[in-house]
């Protein structure tokens, strides 16, 4: 019989994580939610307090003891290590060279985007997907909307068809490998266009935490003031946002400089799920009039 329980392992492993020089921030922001989600992310458990007492067999212990070893001594995130994570309740792959879901973004479109919209949204554009997280959790708010996902990588591409798959939404949602949005056609328009794009600053760069150099900088760098990206994304998306939709983009800590250099009526909306840099465009804030 096994001598761990599933409490006793989150135990063993929270002691662990709290004496470790870990950062946080790539799903959870405590040692302890971290331990509790290496260890039923490894045994199968579902998060129940009922469940606690249940006996945790060798080989599910010693796998959790090596990737909490993993964790503290190479300072991978631990969705890597699992191979998966948690966003807004909806379950993704995820996998070393693509960014970790955790954009606040997510959190609005679940709450707070109604009043941007003057409907719900009939065709949607991720642009820099990854994983494909805010794409296909649109999709799921949206279960009407056809969906789009973009990036440029194609690792992530092949990613985010995984996860598309993995949610069973490949009817209604494509991806495309594209630099922005340089393959769609000019006449192409979307109700709903969201983005997370490299935004990191160069000095923010040249700082990042042990665990945040995991991910890649294709993914996190934005140039000197984090706004490079960004800028080619507000010129192209004019050409595609409907008169009548809402462009919604995070540029995290870079927001003072953008706001500092572009003369866009930007809206900064309150988060629900904390964070920080999520602007708001619409459609008539950029000029658009119906065709």
């Amino acid at each position: 019989m096994s001598a761990s329980t599933v409490a006793s392992l989150i135990a063993e492993v929270h002691a662990s994580f709290e004496v470790a020089p870990l950062v946080y921030g790539h799903g959870t922001d405590n040692a302890w939610d971290e331990a509790v989600a290496l260890v039923l992310g490894v045994s199968g458990e579902a998060d129940d307090r009922e469940r606690l007492a249940a006996p945790v067999s060798d080989d599910v212990a010693a796998r959790v003891r090596v990737l909490a070893r993993r964790r503290m001594v190479e300072r991978i995130p631990l969705a890597y290590l699992l191979g998966r994570c948690q966003y807004l309740g909806l379950e993704f792959l995820i996998e070393p060279g693509i960014v970790i879901p955790r954009s606040p973004i997510g959190g609005l479109l679940v709450e707070e985007v109604e009043p941007w919209l003057v409907r719900a949204p009939e065709t949607i554009l991720d642009v820099c997907t990854g994983s494909g997280c805010i794409g296909i959790l649109a999709a799921h708010v949206w279960p009407e909307a056809r969906v789009t996902l973009i990036d440029i990588n194609p690792a992530a591409v092949a990613l985010a068809r995984r996860n598309v798959a993995l949610h069973g939404l490949e009817d209604r949602v494509e991806v495309i490998e594209s630099d922005l949005l340089s393959r769609l056609e000019n006449t192409e328009r979307y109700d709903l266009i969201v983005s997370n794009p490299p935004y990191v600053d160069a000095g923010d760069m040249a700082a990042l935490p042990q665990e945040y150099r995991h991910e890649p900088a294709l993914g996190l760098a934005g140039g000197v003031d984090g706004n490079d990206l960004v800028r080619r994304l507000l010129s192209e998306v004019v050409r595609h946002l409907a008169p009548d939709g809402c462009f919604i983009c995070e540029v995290g800590a870079s927001a003072a400089a953008l706001q500092a250099s572009e003369s866009w009526p930007f809206v900064w909306p309150t988060l629900p799920t904390g964070g920080e840099g999520v602007f708001l465009l619409t459609g008539s804030d950029m000029g658009l009039q119906s065709r």
